[in-house]
This record gives structure tokens, sequence and C-alpha cells, in this order.
């Protein structure tokens, strides 16, 4: 299937279908339940296709960037579930509780205390991912493993926000195989320091079907669902 970015409702419908069958056969695989992983569509940089995929059943969104999410969230049907999945700066917590049902970048004490206080206004709450640096990589943001536990400690005190999980990125490599440490460490920290959380947001389109043989609840998918995005 051409990796271009859909041309019309039918195109996006097979590429949801496709898309959904493999998440189906690495649950299946894997020995878990087939509605075990929830799938999110990163349309960070698209705009005319995300309604094709709304209308074939995708109802869970995700954006990247807060200036172009703040244009593009009010304009589409209020059933859609939007994430936030990109960095997000402290001063721009006032927009991502408005916009947002669930934000999967927390790591940081001082973001946590300005998305508080701004639900607080609103009698609100927000459900929150960590976000987990696995690999170290110093292009990477997210806490270290190490600093789990502490970070959970000092979450205690927002009442707002709803910890559901913890989220990672891997780094890029052709051989998905070689994403599965990283997704195995994420869901052994989750085990160790957090097991009532139930999240694990982690895999993209070139190795999901590996995140969910280790543990994924919900992934990450672009580029197999919208095809190969635009600048941004």
């Amino acid at each position: 299937m051409s990796l271009y970015p859909i041309a019309s409702e039918s195109e996006a419908k097979d590429r949801l279908a496709l898309v959904r069958h493999q998440i189906d056969e690495a649950l299946r695989v894997s020995s878990r339940p087939k509605d075990d992983v929830k799938l999110l569509a990163v349309s960070k940089t698209f705009y005319d296709e995300i309604l094709p995929f709304y209308r074939a059943g995708q109802l869970i969104f995700g954006e990247n960037y807060m200036q172009e999410a703040r244009d593009k969230v009010p304009r589409f049907p209020d059933d859609i579930e939007w994430h936030f999945i990109g960095r997000l700066q402290t001063n721009k917590a006032r927009h991502a509780v408005n916009l947002f049902s669930v934000v999967q970048t927390l790591d940081k004490l001082e973001l946590a205390a300005e998305l508080d206080k701004r639900l607080l206004n609103l009698e609100s709450t927000l459900d929150v991912y960590i976000q987990i640096n696995i690999s170290g990589e110093d292009s990477k943001n997210g806490l270290s493993p190490e600093a789990l536990p502490a970070f959970l400690e000092g979450l205690e005190r927002f009442s707002t926000l709803h910890v559901v999980g913890l989220m990672t990125m891997a780094p890029y490599d052709p051989d998905p195989e070689l994403s599965r440490p990283h997704y195995a460490a994420l869901r052994e920290l989750r085990d160790k320091h957090a097991p009532r959380l139930k999240g694990l947001s982690m895999g993209m389109s070139d190795d999901f079907p590996v995140a969910i043989s280790e543990g994924a609840t919900i992934v990450r998918v672009g580029r197999a669902l919208f095809g190969i995005r635009r600048r941004g």
C-alpha cells in the first residue's frame, strides 16, 4: 500500500482496517484479548485527512504542536478524544487543559503544578502519562527511569491529574526487533515501581506489533495511516 497521503475516504478506511488487523494479529500471537490495545492516529501536520478516518471509526487522535492544535481541535467533532503527544511547555498548559483529554508527555513537576492550577480553576481533571526516556538518548525528552519513584511521589499532591500509565519512544531502527529491549524495559519499570498503572503508550508505525507483544496498551501510529507527512 502506498505511503503517500490518502486521496479518498475509501483509502482511509482500507489503511485503518489494515492497521487494526495488524494490531489484532499481534494481540492474538501474544494471547491477549482482542480489545486490549487502543489505536491513536498521529495527525500532526494533517488536517483534511482527519475526517475520513473519523468517518471510518477512528476516534483517538494525537497532536504534537500546541499552536497547530489550537486551530485544529475546535473544528472537529466533539466525540474525538485528543491526546497531546509532543513536548509541552509550562506556558502552554492553559491551552492543553482546554483542548486535550489526555497529555502523554508529563515529565516535570513544574508542568504538573501548572496543569493542576489550571484544572482547579476549571473544576476539571486530566489523564496523563509520564514520559520516560528509556533509551537515554540526549535528543529525547522524558524522565530517566531512575527518577520515576520520586516523580510519582511528587505527583501525589496534584489532585486533578490522573496518572494512567507510562509513555516512551524507542530509537528509530529499520529492524523493529531492536525496539523490543526498550519496550520490555518500560514494562518492567512500570511493574517494579507503579504496578497499579495499566497504561503503556509505546510503539509507532514501524514497530507497533513488537510493542504490543511487550505489553503496549496504546500505540501511536501516523505514517502507516496518513502516509508520508508534510513538513512540520
